[in-house]
This record gives C-alpha cells, structure tokens and sequence, in this order.
C-alpha cells in the first residue's frame, strides 16, 4: 500500500521534535536520561523514555523479539513501558491468560485505548465494544450463530462457491501449469464468502478477469492502516495525522467511508426487498433487519462479522497448504483419512467426522496463529496469578504466536509440525478422537465469555475447502524461499504464496 511521502515526513519531524522538547524541557543530563534500568527480564529501558529505542529497532521482527524476551522470563511475562505508549504487560502465560479473559473478565475489558484504533472502521460493532452494549450484541450474535439453519446455509454456500468458483479456478490453473497466488485466491474466496453469509451478496471476487472491486479493497487498506496504528512506536503521531487529515490517516478515513457507504447501501436496499415481502435469504443481515435492529447498529455488526472472518480463515488455510508441502506424509495421511469419508457434495455429518484434518488445522494455527495477539485494559488495579502488579489503565496483551512456541507449553518439539499431539488416540488411518486441550494454553479463538462465536463456522469452512482441494490436487510453493509470517489485524504472507496446482495421482473428480 502506498503511503504519502508527506504524510512520512511529517512522522519523522513530529519525533525529532518531541525528542528535542523532552531534552529542554526536563533539562537533565546525559548520564540520567540514558543510564540503563537493571531489569533482569524484558527489553531494555531507560527512564523517561522506556525501551523505545530497543521497540523501534526491533519493530520488524516484534514477534520473535517478544517470543526470546518471553522465553527467558521465569514466568513467561515481561512488562514493556515506553514513552508515548501505555505500560504493557505482554504474557504467554496460560494462568494470567484463563485471569484476563475469565476469571477476572470484567476488570479486563477491551478499552477505549484499543477500540480507538479500530473504531473508525468498526463502529459500535461487537468486537470493537464493552459493557452492556457487547453483552446485548453477543447475546443478539449467540442466538444466531446457533440456529440449524443458518449452519446450511453456510454449507450451502461452501457448495456454490468451492464447486463453482474455486475448484474451477485451479482447474484452470493446472492445465495451463500457470503459477497462482494461492494466499490471494483463499483471500477472495473467504471474502465472497462472507459476504454471502453477512450480507447475502456476491461481490464476485473470484472473478479474475475482473478487477478487485472497491468494497475489497478499501477493507484490505483501511485494515492494514488499522493494524500500524496499533504498531506505532508514538500513539501520538497517527494521531496527530489524524487530526489533521494527513498521509495514511487521510486514507483511512477515505477507505472507512467507502465500506461503510458500501454495506449502508446494501443494508437498506435489502430493507426495501424485506418491506416489499421479496426477500427470503438465510443471511445474517436479513435475519437482523427481520428482527428489527436499526440500520447503523446492523451496519457495525456485519462489518465486524466480515472484518473477523475474512481473512482469518484464509490465512489458516494459506499456511496449512504451506506446511503440508513439506510434510508429505501428514498430507498423504489427510487425503486417505478424507476419502474414507467424502461424499459429493460434502455434508455436515462427513465435516464433522474429519477429526485428523481439524488437528492439522489446529497444529497450523498453533504455529501461525491468523491474529498473533489481543490486548485488554486494566479497568483497576489488580494482579495476575504470576504475580505481576497491574496498575488502572495498564494494557494487558496476551500473545498467541509467543504461547504456541514457549518449552512450557508444549514441549521441545514445539517448533515442530505435529497433528498427532491433538489427537486422544491416533489411528492407524490418521484419525481417532481429538484431545481436549485448555482453551487459555491455546486462545486463537479467544477464551471465556468472548470466545469466537463463529469458530465452529470457521472449522466448516476450512475443512469444506482443504478437503475439497487435496482429493482433487497437489499443491506446490513455485519456489523455494521459506515464507515470512507478517502480522497486521490477521496475519499473512509477504508476498502472497505462489504455487503450482498438479493434479493428485489416483484422484478423479469426486
């Protein structure tokens, strides 16, 4: 995404300045400014200004930076203070996680430092609230993420899009060995996807002889511009930007009114088909509006819905493909354990019995979680189970990719590919019962009161599509560079996963 060169000057200048007016105005010496902290875990700090010097040379890799400094510490929580950002205790502690978002969950809501960097795109939508208005939205959501017949008409949906669009695409791509940017079809695909399910449209994003539409991409450049808020050394400065309309936050208010003008436009002309008795949709919009939520409430929540399941499926997927390339074997061990199973067109019931491709999902999400961390705020003081002092107003981050790599956790193999630690009693055909594993040890779907209402749906539809694609293909990486794991909202590849598509030896179109 391209950002204005004003826009990053101003940036630049804005530091420069605030540095020099911290010199001046505190008047103090070298030597107290820049005299190490003794801290014998976290990064290292300073007074006044904290470890802003180590987080901003650190700022290309803050998941492994984070990861080591968690690694060392004997609780596997570091505090992280620095200037211009609220003191943050990041932990990979499962004790202080199960604390945050169970235990003590309402001393822990989201809070307004976090829901202000999203609340230009999301609104007052379920993910991005507290307090009584999340509570009436989730119990709103709950009620309809339950219901039998919204889960066919996701299958339904799955069907439509995997039989007509996706499995022909790579079809295509196979015969004429052309190389594909895997992670972008899985992208569009989920994309398309949900907005079937949310909106009941079709934004026909699988379409590759047409270009992105608008609603696409202003969700991709609003989300990524989300994302370097949160990762802004200084709050101060997108702030500032802000404030005054510059660079990147320019953009994101541009972007921000195309989505919301875009979903507001659905929205009401899908409430002028309910009043004229033409619509009979299984979508989530048209089950809202039946109920009678106003417009701006339902315009929040579906593009909450849409923000949270877009992309975090198809980066699921996008790194599964990657690591069963180069595991064979557990890739062999799902095309059999599928096929034993598979009818055409899959249903419910052969979904639900794929319990050895569930655990490699789950191994994948493990090692390269779709959203790497989630951050609370301390309502009041308190302390963790580790003993870790919380102060009003502190930010409390529990760390997903940091949990899924700790020793503690998950053994010495941990950095290892390995389905079979989720299964109770591996098979000898890959299957067997799946072990119940703490949900605070392994929060990528959250844990306690928010836990994802839509993980269940996420599961349907990776495993309608995985399964789909290995018993028809091979999929290959083009070349041989391992990928790198790039956080923003959800996390992706750089550079997207070029692949070739071969057909699977034996296979026939099932």
């Amino acid at each position: 995404m391209a950002m204005s060169p004003f826009g990053d000057l101003v940036e630049v200048v804005f530091l420069l300045l605030l540095l020099l007016f911290l010199f001046l105005f505190f008047s103090v010496g070298y030597d107290h400014v820049f005299k190490k902290k003794t801290c014998r875990f976290g990064p290292p700090s300073y007074p006044i200004i904290g470890c802003l010097f180590s987080f901003y040379q650190n700022r290309r890799r803050l998941l492994d930076w984070y990861t080591e400094l968690l690694a060392e510490s004997p609780s596997q929580t570091i505090v992280v203070s620095r200037l211009g950002a609220r003191r943050t205790v990041v932990t990979a502690n499962a004790h202080n996680v199960e604390y945050v978002l169970k235990t003590n969950f309402r001393n822990f809501p989201k809070g307004k430092p976090f829901t202000e960097i999203l609340g230009d795109l999301l609104g007052f939508g379920i993910f991005n609230v507290d307090g009584d208005l999340w509570s009436s939205q989730r119990k709103l959501a709950s009620h309809e993420f339950s219901t039998k017949s919204l889960r066919e008409f996701v299958v339904k949906v799955l069907e439509e899009e995997v039989e007509g669009r996706l499995i022909p695409l790579l079809e295509s791509a196979m015969e004429r060995k052309e190389v594909l940017d895997l992670q972008e079809l899985l992208r569009r695909f989920a994309f398309e996807t949900i907005c079937k399910v949310s909106l009941g449209v079709d934004p026909c994003c699988l379409d590759l002889s047409r270009p992105v539409p608008p609603l696409v991409r202003a969700f991709d450049q609003a989300s990524v511009i989300c994302a370097m808020r949160g990762m802004a050394p200084m709050y101060a400065v997108w702030k500032m930007k802000r404030t005054f309309n510059l660079g990147s936050e320019k953009m994101l208010r541009e972007s921000v009114q195309m989505v919301h003008s875009s979903v507001m436009e659905i929205i009401q002309n899908k409430k002028r088909k309910l009043e004229e008795g033409g619509v009979d949709g299984g979508d989530l919009l048209t089950r809202l509006l039946s109920a009678g939520h106003g417009e701006e409430v339902v315009r929040d929540m579906v593009i909450s819905f849409i923000m949270a399941g877009r992309d975090t499926t198809s980066a699921a997927m996008t790194w599964l493909f990657w690591l069963l390339s180069q595991h064979p074997r557990i890739e062999s061990a799902i095309v059999d354990h599928v096929s034993s199973l598979c009818r055409t067109p899959l249903d419910f019931e052969a979904l639900k019995d794929m319990n050895f491709l569930k655990a490699c999902l789950l191994e994948s999400m493990r090692l390269y979680p779709p959203v790497v961390w989630d951050s609370k705020h301390a309502a009041g003081d308190d302390t963790l189970p580790d003993g870790t002092v919380l102060r009003e107003g502190d930010r409390v981050t529990y760390f997903p990719y940091g949990m899924g790599r700790m020793e503690t956790l998950w053994g010495k193999d941990r950095l290892d590919f390995r389905p079979d630690r989720w299964l109770d009693q591996p098979e000898a055909d890959g299957g067997g019962p799946l072990k119940t594993v703490c949900p605070y040890k392994y929060p990528v779907f959250q844990a306690g009161p928010r836990v994802c209402l839509g993980k269940d749906m996420a599961f349907i539809q990776m495993k309608y599509v995985v399964a789909s694609i290995l018993r028809r293909f091979e999929i290959r990486p083009a070349g041989s560079d391992r990928p790198v794991f790039v956080p923003l909202l959800t996390a992706h590849m750089a550079g997207g996963f070029k692949v070739v598509v071969r057909k699977r030896s034996g296979s026939s179109k099932q």
